[in-house]
């Protein structure tokens, strides 16, 4: 089992999720985030004060797959991810040591689904 978490460009979140589907991953977490990479983050001028905004928005992405999974998912987020540019995202992959459906207590990978 794995977990993979990806940070990705907002308006790209309806193009993941799409790809996701197509390849027969439904179940997924989405939570609004702020970071900076490679961006920089940008300066701008609001009532004659320079602020420096260096904590762009960013989308992530969690989906926990059975090992058989990881490839397909991580696949589907790259292609409805990328826009070639700076700022596209990250993909990171963790092992899950334990996955627990609380409704039934059943345990593992037949947990995720």
């Amino acid at each position: 089992m794995k977990m993979i978490t990806a940070y990705i460009q907002p308006e790209r979140l309806t193009a993941v999720k799409q790809a996701l589907y197509e390849a027969k991953v439904f179940k997924l977490s989405v939570t609004n985030a702020l970071g900076c990479g490679q961006q920089m983050g940008y300066s701008e001028t609001y009532r004659g004060v320079q602020t420096e905004v260096n904590l762009l928005k960013k989308v992530r992405v969690e989906i926990a797959v059975n090992d058989g999974f990881v490839k397909p998912t991580v696949d589907a987020i790259i292609q409805g991810a990328r826009t070639d540019t700076i700022g596209d995202g990250k993909i990171f992959i963790s092992p899950l040591e334990e996955c627990i459906r609380i409704r039934t207590g059943e345990k593992g990978g037949v947990a995720i689904g």
